[in-house]
Order: C-alpha cells, then structure tokens, then sequence
C-alpha cells in the first residue's frame, strides 16, 4: 500500500469510529427515554378523568339490603375494619344523602345468598361522609380482596365498582383488579381502618 492510500485509509477509520460513536450513544440512550412508564394519576375530584371507575357487579349481589352502617354480627370471624371516606362530585363538592350498598365475602371468602349476612346500605352525612364497619373480606379462587359497592347520588345514575386492597399477593392474578381501587388501609386499635373517596359524575 502506497503512504498515501494508508493515510487516506486511517482517515477513512478515524471518521467511522467517530461518526459512530455519537450513534451510538443516541441508540443506547433511546430506550432510557421509551422505557419509562407514563404514571396514571389517582383519580381525584378536579383532575379530568378523575372519576371512581366503574366494574362489574358480580353474581352475588342482592337488592333491598338492611340500613346499617355497621355489618358486624355477634359470633363473626374475620379481622375488623373500619372503612371511610366520602362522596364527592367532579367538582370537589361533597354529596349528602348518598346511597352506598355494600355486599362482601367472609373471611373465608363465602357469601351469604339466602340471606343479609355481610350485606348493607346507608347514606353520608350533610358533609357527604360515610363510614362502614366490617370485616377484612377473604380470597377464593380467581379473585383478590375486595368489597363489592353501589354509589347513588340522589336523582343519579348508579355507579357499580370494587374497592381492593394494597399489598395482596392475589392482586397480580385478579383479572378484575384495579390498582386506581385500592384503598389506604392502617393498622388500627382493634384491627384495621381503610379510606376511599368515591368521585361521581353528577348531572345537573
């Protein structure tokens, strides 16, 4: 090879290693970019979209359930839990006499068909406040944790959804599940005290 041709040669290496090595930087960095996920918000009242997601009510819901805020029994195992919260419009407004039936499973995951057993409604406070006192519901196959609800404002379309709980193994298997569902749940005095805001899309 004459001088020249080698010197041409290591030119043409040089500006091949150089223009590549911006590439590739691009193409390492380019899945940096793509691969971080897009977080949802929670939903919330205010935010666009931030309504309570509706789900499926399932077989086992009864209508005409007892007015009680409380379906704890004498005898009922299971640990306690108290869950609150409110009802509020899209616009942060809290919504009063709000109809919210609850239906659940027993700590060993069976629901009472024939009867009101884990069964009930009532309506929130002037401050759009509920408060239901129960039982940790239990898992069967295919499902996670969960409470079964309808929320009514007065002269409102119903809405059906689930309430779930953090931290469950069965979560990732519950093809129902929902992760914008969850609760907070903390220990409390005598078992557990769990908090959900139900967003609705009132109409005037």
């Amino acid at each position: 090879m004459r001088l020249d041709d080698e010197a041409r040669a290591r030119r043409r290496e040089f500006l091949r290693v150089a223009l590549a090595v911006p590439a590739a930087a691009l193409i390492g960095a380019a899945p940096l970019v793509s691969a971080q996920p897009k977080a949802r918000p929670t939903p919330a009242c205010g935010v666009p979209g931030g309504m309570t997601e509706a789900q499926t009510e399932g077989p086992f819901f009864r209508p005409s359930s007892p007015l009680r805020a409380s379906l704890l029994e004498p005898g009922m195992g299971g640990t306690r839990i108290a869950v609150e919260g409110a009802v509020l419009g899209a616009d942060c407004r809290p919504i009063p006499r709000a109809l919210i039936d609850v239906w659940q499973a027993d700590d060993r995951g069976r629901y009472d068909n024939s009867g009101y057993r884990l069964r009930g409604h009532q309506f929130t406070d002037d401050a759009g406040r509920y408060r239901l006192e129960s039982i940790v519901p239990g898992v069967y196959p295919g499902r996670t944790r969960h409470f079964h609800v309808k929320v009514q404002a007065p002269g409102q379309s119903v809405l059906t959804t689930q309430l779930y709980f953090p931290g469950v193994p069965e979560n990732q298997r519950d093809f129902i599940f929902d992760p914008d569902l969850v609760m907070t749940v903390r220990d409390g005095g005598d078992g557990k005290v769990a908090r959900f805001d139900f967003v609705l899309n009132v109409r005037s």
